[in-house]
This record gives structure tokens, sequence and C-alpha cells, in this order.
């Protein structure tokens, strides 16, 4: 099962605010062994967001989603995770209790009573709008809840609240997926060669060893440092093994120079 993370805000694609949410997933994926499969950025546009959730529910991956849940007019995550599924967008009432009691202690702190019936505290009450079926993801910072629905999981923007609820929702749903296919890596650095002399070297490797895949990460040198390419296998840990000492003897058959790269082991 793959799993995918949608990132949703113009704020993101204007460089207004830089992503954090993706370094992030991936290193609570990789704490757990786990990994990222792929990524989305959407701008707050109902119609690409509402497209892209289709794909994703027709997937069938487990999918993070952040942004977009909010209660203002470019807020439209919640309606389209419910235009996707052609599902009615209805008021849960765990998420409202909630809601109201976040009125309720912020009032509190202040001094005051809470009147829920104001139309800013009505308004407040959107936030707890879901597509019809979807269960609540808790939020430890304010009590305003994300929600899950067919394996999507919808949080805020904002990474103090965002981070902690994926981590719930991780440990809460997936542990039975933790540490289950880690992946292992072993690389050199191979120095002065192109990418075109190594190629066959490296589909002869993935071809004899099913359970890994050969990677290659050119760099075309600078002032300090000479052009090489880090080339590696990754995957099944006994595969690994015998794939990385075919590829040395492959680099030595090439005759090219090149220096292994220290901490290799566990990846993800």
């Amino acid at each position: 099962m793959a799993i995918g993370l949608i990132i949703v805000g113009d704020e993101i694609l204007s460089g207004k605010r830089e992503d954090k949410h993706m370094p992030k997933v991936i290193a609570m994926l990789k704490a757990r062994g786990m990994q990222l499969d792929w990524v989305e950025y959407i701008g707050d546009n109902r119609d690409r967001i509402t497209a892209t959730l289709q794909r994703s529910f027709a997937s069938g991956d487990i999918v993070f989603s952040t942004g977009g849940i909010g209660a203002t007019p470019d807020d439209h995550t919640r309606q389209c995770a419910a235009a996707a599924l052609g599902l009615p967008i209805v008021l849960h009432p765990g998420a409202k209790l909630l809601i109201q009691e976040r009125i309720i202690d912020i009032a509190k702190e202040k001094g005051e009573v809470a009147d829920l019936d104001t139309p800013d505290h009505q308004h407040r009450l959107k936030m707890g709008e879901f597509p019809q079926g979807a269960d609540l993801i808790p939020n430890p910072f304010n009590k305003i809840a994300g929600f899950s629905i067919r394996n999507h999981f919808f949080v805020p923007g904002f990474p103090v609240m965002a981070w902690p609820m994926l981590e719930w929702v991780l440990d809460t749903y997936f542990s039975h997926l933790f540490h289950q296919a880690e992946q292992f890596e072993k690389s050199v650095l191979v120095y002065e060669t192109a990418e075109s002399v190594v190629t066959p070297l490296m589909e002869e490797l993935e071809a004899a060893y099913p359970l890994i895949k050969v990677f290659s990460l050119p760099s075309v040198g600078s002032a300090t440092e000479r052009r090489h390419i880090e080339l590696g296998v990754k995957g099944d840990a006994q595969q690994v093994d015998i794939a990385y000492e075919k590829m040395l003897e492959g680099l030595q058959q090439l005759q090219a120079e090149y220096v292994p790269i220290p901490g290799a082991g566990i990846v993800a």
C-alpha cells in the first residue's frame, strides 16, 4: 500500500510560506520503517483539489492531506473531499462539541461566559463539517479536529497541529505496518565517470535482483569537489548485500575510480 501526501495552499506555491510538511512526514515514516511514495502540491482551487482527491481515493493509497480545512472562503478541502466521494457534507456531532468546548475555554481565559449562539461562533461550527461518515482526528493543540475517510487523513496546515495529528494517525491506524519492509542501502562515489557508462551495470543488477533498486545521483562538481556519481543499491537486506558486491565487481571491470560511502544500513 503506497503512502501519499497532498499539501494544499496558495501560500506554498507563491513562496509566502515554505513547505515543512514533506521532510517531517518523511522523517516520521522513516522512524516507523515506512516511506513516502508520492507528494502533490495544490493551490486553493476547488476543481483541482476535487480532481486530485478523486484520483487518490481511487488509488487505494494511504493519503495524508494538510491545509484547507478551516472555515474561511479560501478553505476548500472539506468540501472537495465530499465532492470527490459524491457525499454530502454534514456537521459531525463530535466535532461540534469539541469546537464548542474550545469556544468556552477561550471565554473562560478572558473571564467571560461564552454565548454559543452568536453569528461568529455559529460560523466556527463550519470547521466541523465533514463528508458524511468521516471519523475525527484529535487535535491536541486547540481541540479543532481533523477528519479521516477511506484511508485519507485531513489535518490543518499549521505544523504545530498537523504533525502530532499525523503521528496519532500512524500510531492508531497503521502500527501493524511498522518495520514490515525495511529498506537497506549501500552506495559508493564514482569519480569522473559518465552515467551512460554505468547504466548497463545498473540495468543488469535490477534484472538479477528483483527486490532491490539501483540509484544514480550525479554531481557536476565544483571548485572544491570533483565530478562524481553516487551509485548505490537499496531494498531487501540480503539482496542489497549481494547486489552491492556485484556492483563493485562491475565497477572494477570498468576500471572506475570509486570510494564506498560509510554509514550504509537501514534507510526506512
